[in-house]
């Protein structure tokens, strides 16, 4: 039977708590838990990197409207969207405004915490700082894929989050990464001095 030891150490993210605002949500994630539970055991890493995709942002998946692949993205903020890139790699999002608003925050990078020989097996690699550090590698660390898509991430299960640190260090803020539509929004916030973040220097100073 799986011991449920490791998940009482990170309280239950509360949705009145999550600012209804996406890039305020963004900023506010930093420090969160997100907290993976499965078969052989708890993952989880503290979140370091974020991108929100705020209401009319010709970057985000909501732009055009809801359709049955982004459905999840116009849930009450709070929720799991995750999507298939690059045909690649999934990415996790969090719906970020109330029911029927399409817009989200990306999950970017984490410094894990929990569950490392198991993050480790998932993505083949020993390096610590790579584990997650980019949202594919997220994702393939903590085995997130589509299956996942819609989950309530304030509520416990397969997926949720956790509260974290409320003061979790200084807040950098950027432009985002790999976009070429209002590719000059500062809509990126990471953690300073974070190892775990992904992007460039001159995007992390």
């Amino acid at each position: 039977m799986k011991s449920n030891r490791h998940t009482d150490g990170h309280p239950l993210l509360a949705r009145a708590d999550l600012p209804s605002d996406t890039a305020s949500l963004a900023r506010y994630l930093i420090g969160k838990i997100v907290v993976r539970e499965l078969s052989d055991g708890v993952v989880s890493g503290r979140i370091v990197e974020t991108e929100a995709y705020i209401v009319g942002d010709a970057a985000g998946h909501a732009y055009r409207g809801m359709t049955a692949r982004n459905a999840s993205l116009f849930l009450e903020r709070g929720h799991a969207y995750i999507y298939f890139a690059y045909g690649s790699s999934y990415m996790l999002n969090v719906s970020s405004e109330t029911r029927g608003i399409g817009a989200g925050v990306l999950i970017r990078a984490l410094e894990p915490l929990e569950g490392i020989p198991i993050m480790r097996v998932n993505r083949g690699i020993e390096r610590l700082r790579d584990l997650a550090r980019g949202p594919g590698r997220l994702a393939a660390a903590l085995r997130i894929d589509r299956r996942l898509d819609g989950l309530d991430l304030c509520r416990k299960g397969a997926l949720w989050l956790g509260r974290g640190d409320p003061e979790p260090g200084e807040i950098g803020q950027s432009i985002r990464i790999g976009i070429t539509r209002d590719a000059d929004r500062p809509l990126r916030f990471y953690l300073r001095d974070s190892p775990f973040v992904s992007g460039s220097r001159s995007l992390n100073k």
